[in-house]
C-alpha cells in the first residue's frame, strides 16, 4: 500500500501489544502496578532497560498509546504526557535549568506561567530575563553563556504578540541555547513547530486536543534537533544517552518520575479520542473566530479588536507566515472601561463566563481581574494586560449566534 496521510496514520496507530478482546480503542488501564514473571524481568523494567510497565506514575499502557499517537502525528523523537499544561512547562524548564542559569523570555505570558518563572523558579536560583522577543537586538543582549533556554508562547495570551521563531532559533543556535515554545494556541496538526526551529514544544492538551474540555493534560514534544552536549545541565546525560536524546532521557528517568505529574490513564483515553477529530474541530473553531473578529469591528461599543488573522493587525504578516490563514481560535476586544467589561459579561446569554480555551462552547473572561487578578496594576501594565480587555475563546457555534449575543450584551 502506498504511503498514507498523517490522519490515517493516527487512526490506525497499532497497539504495542494486541488487545485480548481485539478492542478498536485502547482500553483504559486504570491500575497502578504490573506483575512480572521473574525478578530479573522486574529489575530490567525498573532500570529502564525494557519498555515493560512497572508503575503507572512512570508509564502506563493507555498513556503510552496516547504519546505514541502524538508522536505519529508530529514526528517528534520523544513525547511525554503530563497531567496539565503547567506541569509540562514546569517539567520542561526544571529539566534544563539550575542555580545560576537564566531563561530568556517575554513578559507577555499567561499569568501562571509568568508566576512560575518569576516566583517559583527564581526562588531556586534561576534568573528570569524578561525582554521584548520581537526585538532581536534585545534578545541577543539578554542571551549569554548561562542562558539555558529561550522560552515563549507562539501567540501570547491575551496580548496576541507574535515573535519571529526562525530568527530566535538562529540566535539560540549561535549561542548553544534551545528554543522552547508553548504552541497551545495553534495545534500541531496545523503548525509544524520543528519547521520553524523549535526544539522543545509544549502543549496544553486540555485545550483543543481534549475534545471539548473533557480532561486536563499537557504534552512535551522533543524533536531531537538540539545538541544537548552544549547544555551544562544535560552535558553528562548527552555523554551517556547521545547528544539528541539527553533531554528526554533525563525527563523520563529523573524529572517526571520525581515530580509525579504523569498523565492519568482516564485523561489519556479521552484525549486520544480527541486527537481523532482535532483537525475537523480546529478548522471550525478557527474559521468562526476569524469571521467573528472581522465582524466585531463594526459593532457599536467595541473600541478595538485584536486577532492576528486580521489584515490590519500589526502581527498579521509574521502570523500568516508561521501559522497560515487561521491563527487559532482566541480573540480579544476592548471596551471603554473596566465597568463596561463587567456589565457586558453579566449580560451574556449564550457565551459562557468561564476560563479555559478552545472548549466546544464559546467562553468569555476578563483577564485583568481573573488570570492576572493577583498581580498589582503596575505589574499588569508591564505585561500589557488592560482592564478594558475581554478575551473570547471561540467555540463551535455560528458567528451569527455569537455576534447576536455580543450585541445584546453591549446594549
Amino acid at each position: 500500500m502506498k504511503e498514507i496521510s498523517p490522519e490515517a496514520c493516527l487512526l490506525h496507530t497499532p497497539f504495542e501489544k494486541k488487545d485480548a478482546y481485539s478492542a478498536l480503542a485502547m482500553p483504559v488501564y486504570n491500575n497502578v502496578a504490573f506483575e512480572f514473571d521473574t525478578a530479573e524481568a522486574m529489575e530490567e523494567a525498573f532500570c529502564g532497560r525494557t519498555t515493560d510497565h512497572a508503575y503507572s506514575r512512570i508509564t502506563n499502557p493507555t498513556v503510552q498509546y496516547f504519546e505514541k499517537r502524538v508522536q505519529v502525528m508530529t514526528g517528534a523523537q520523544g513525547v511525554t504526557a503530563l497531567n496539565s499544561g503547567m506541569a509540562a512547562i514546569a517539567n520542561t524548564l526544571i529539566n534544563i535549568a539550575g542555580q545560576s542559569a537564566n531563561i530568556v523570555t517575554s513578559p507577555h505570558l499567561f499569568g501562571n506561567t509568568y508566576s512560575f518563572l518569576n516566583r517559583t523558579l527564581a526562588g531556586f536560583g534561576v534568573e528570569v530575563r524578561f525582554c521584548d522577543l520581537t526585538d532581536l537586538l534585545a534578545v541577543r543582549k539578554a542571551v549569554d553563556n548561562k542562558t539555558c533556554g529561550i522560552f515563549l508562547e507562539i501567540i501570547t495570551n491575551p496580548q496576541q504578540e507574535v515573535a519571529d521563531l526562525p530568527a530566535l532559533a538562529a540566535i539560540g543556535e549561535e549561542r548553544g541555547v534551545p528554543l522552547i515554545a508553548d504552541t497551545t494556541i495553534v495545534p500541531f496538526t496545523t503548525f509544524r513547530a520543528k519547521d520553524f526551529g523549535v526544539h522543545i514544544e509544549i502543549v496544553s492538551s486540555t485545550k483543543y486536543i481534549s475534545g471539548g474540555a473533557t480532561s486536563l493534560g499537557g504534552l512535551i514534544l522533543d524533536y531531537g534537533t538540539f545538541d544537548w552536549s552544549r547544555s551544562p545541565i544535560l552535558e553528562s546525560w548527552a555523554a551517556d544517552f547521545g547528544t539528541q536524546n539527553a533531554f528526554t532521557a533525563r525527563l523520563r528517568r529523573e524529572i517526571h518520575r520525581n515530580m509525579g505529574a504523569y498523565m492519568t490513564p482516564q485523561a489519556a483515553y479521552m484525549q486520544s479520542l480527541g486527537l481523532e477529530t482535532l483537525n475537523i474541530r480546529f478548522a471550525r473553531h478557527a474559521a468562526v473566530c476569524k469571521e467573528l473578529a472581522g465582524r466585531l469591528r463594526e459593532v457599536e461599543g467595541i473600541v478595538s479588536v485584536n486577532h492576528t488573522g486580521l489584515e490590519d493587525n500589526p502581527y498579521h504578516a509574521i502570523s500568516k507566515a508561521q501559522f497560515g490563514d487561521y491563527p487559532g481560535a482566541m480573540l480579544t476586544f476592548d471596551l471603554a472601561t473596566r465597568e463596561a467589561c463587567f456589565s457586558f459579561m453579566n449580560r451574556l446569554q449564550l457565551i459562557r463566563r468561564a476560563t479555559n480555551l478552545f472548549d466546544n462552547k464559546t467562553l468569555a473572561i476578563h483577564p485583568a481581574s481573573t488570570i492576572y487578578g493577583i498581580f498589582t496594576e503596575e505589574q499588569r501594565q508591564s505585561m500589557d494586560v488592560s482592564q478594558k480587555t475581554i478575551r473570547l475563546s471561540v467555540g463551535l457555534e455560528t458567528a451569527d449566534d455569537l455576534l447576536e449575543d455580543i450585541r445584546q450584551a453591549l446594549k
